[in-house]
């Protein structure tokens, strides 16, 4: 499968992608599509409908105006937002945050480094759904996470959940489970803030 790549050079500007999409909401391109790190907002003034993954390299997120659909799995060192809807046939993860105007479905799972937010529904059919923050979607609509999992329930797991859930184990993350910087032998680590005290660090 060939493999669209991304670069500063591919950019207008104002960081749109020269071609208005890839694919087409009705004919997926045979594609993956790799974008180069460090390029921030990467831009599509319509959609992204691919059938392989979609790599958004660290420094790098995805910007569309309609759609962000992949056969595979979409992955982002920075965020992932859409107008309209983002759908991946495996696993969507972002650094920062996902957001979507309307829907949000993976295959697998879905994770955020930051938050999730929805226009509409949260799915994910196998997975689980993460996010360190927040997990908002729409009061109307529903969150759900393992639906056609043969293991049962996947965990629906945040700082603050906002939405009605019909199926998944809702876990509440305490907030003093922050990661912290600390230096060991002059190198920066990162550790959890409950586990900092635990040492008397804090």
């Amino acid at each position: 499968m060939k493999t669209i790549k991304i670069t500063q050079k591919d950019l207008d500007e104002d960081n749109y992608y020269k071609e208005n999409e890839i694919g087409k909401w009705n004919d997926f391109e045979n594609v993956n599509v790799e974008i180069d790190e460090d390029l921030g907002w990467v831009r599509f003034k319509k959609g992204v409908y691919i059938k392989g993954e979609i790599l958004a390299k660290a420094g790098s997120g995805i910007e569309a105006g309609r759609d962000i659909k992949a056969g595979r799995g979409i992955r982002a060192g920075g965020s992932i937002e859409a107008g309209w809807s983002i759908e991946a046939g495996r696993d969507i993860k972002a650094g920062s945050g996902i957001k979507a105007g309307s829907g949000i479905k993976a295959g697998r799972d879905i994770e955020a480094g930051e938050g999730i937010e929805a226009g509409e529904g949260i799915t994910s059919f196998l997975g689980y759904v993460k996010a360190k923050l927040k997990i908002i979607a729409d009061s109307r609509c529903t969150i759900s996470a393992g639906i056609f999992s043969y293991e049962g329930a996947k965990d629906i797991e945040a700082q603050e959940i906002e939405g009605n859930i019909i199926y998944g184990n809702k876990k509440l993350l305490s907030k003093e489970d922050d990661e912290v910087e600390i230096i060991v032998e002059g190198k920066t680590k990162k550790i959890s803030r409950k586990s900092a005290k635990a040492l008397n660090l804090l």
